[in-house]
């Protein structure tokens, strides 16, 4: 098997799981391009903007359900199912790959996947029959923490784990709902997002790690397109997975646009992440 590209996706709204647009297409595809390009990952290792904790723990449990953490959406959202394998024998591996990096790590038996997580999956592997390991992750922790966090665990992706992250390229809920209401899908990009998602995808092929650790200070925009930057984090822990292939570009492998300012951008890590840009 080849080294897998870890990943960073953009999951949206909710409403992703039921209204897929341009960005649940590219997901449809992308799971059976990585399978073709770098063979069926052996499990998943999956840290999402929505798991959160003080310190790194891992949610070791035998079996996982879809958790609904939301409200306020189509109920519909409430009866789709994503019913995946856990992956405890991973988690003891990844638990030694932290404490070796000198990083704190928890682990718990308990299990459930939120939004962030299977909502991509269930497009991406829809018979839900890959294994799945949640990591939670502290928010308070700095980009380049969390690179190094990332750095830890880049011997999972030669071990035929995918690396998976998921959050939000630009995620400022107030400006999607202002007005009084949700702004419909379609709404065309404003200057500020397409200003923000490009500096990202530039300062990432360039792979200028520094100025993408100080993206608060250098990239337009930036508190407007995050006033909080949990959802932004986790592109930082598939960044640092990638560096066992040396320098390490981020690659935009998808780019579209929700609601105006959501964007739904998507990004693999290291050489040849090029092939799924599908």
């Amino acid at each position: 098997m080849k080294t897998l590209p870890p990943l960073y996706l953009s999951h949206g709204s909710p409403m992703t799981a039921l209204e897929p647009r341009e960005a649940g297409a590219f997901m449809q595809r992308l799971g059976p391009a990585i399978a073709a390009t770098y063979g069926r990952p052996k499990a998943i290792l999956a840290i999402s903007a929505h798991s959160l904790t003080r310190e790194p723990v891992l949610l070791a449990a035998p079996r996982h359900e879809a958790v609904y953490d939301f409200g306020g959406f189509d109920p519909r959202l409430n009866e789709m199912r994503y019913d995946a394998p856990g992956a405890p024998a991973l988690a003891e591996r990844v638990a030694g790959l932290l404490a070796a990096a000198g990083l704190p790590v928890h682990r718990v038996e308990q299990g459930g996947l939120d939004h962030g997580i299977w909502t991509p999956l269930h497009y991406m592997f829809p018979a839900a029959d890959v294994p799945v390991l949640p990591l939670a992750w502290p928010p308070s922790w700095t980009p380049a923490q969390l690179f190094a966090l990332g750095q830890a665990l880049a011997p999972l992706a030669d071990e035929g784990v995918l690396i998976f992250t998921s959050g939000s390229i630009t995620h400022n809920l107030r400006r999607v709902f202002s007005g009084g209401g949700m702004h419909p899908p379609e709404r065309p990009a404003t200057p500020e997002s397409t200003a923000f998602r490009e500096w990202f995808a530039t300062r990432g092929a360039a792979a200028d790690w520094e100025a993408l650790f100080d993206y608060r200070r250098q990239a337009p925009h930036a508190a407007l397109m995050h006033p909080t930057d949990e959802h932004l984090l986790p592109f930082y822990v598939a960044g640092g997975a990638a560096t066992a292939a040396g320098a390490t570009p981020a690659t935009r492998i998808h780019a579209s646009l929700t609601y105006g300012d959501l964007g739904m951008d998507a990004y693999a890590f290291g050489p040849g992440a090029q092939a799924l840009a599908v």
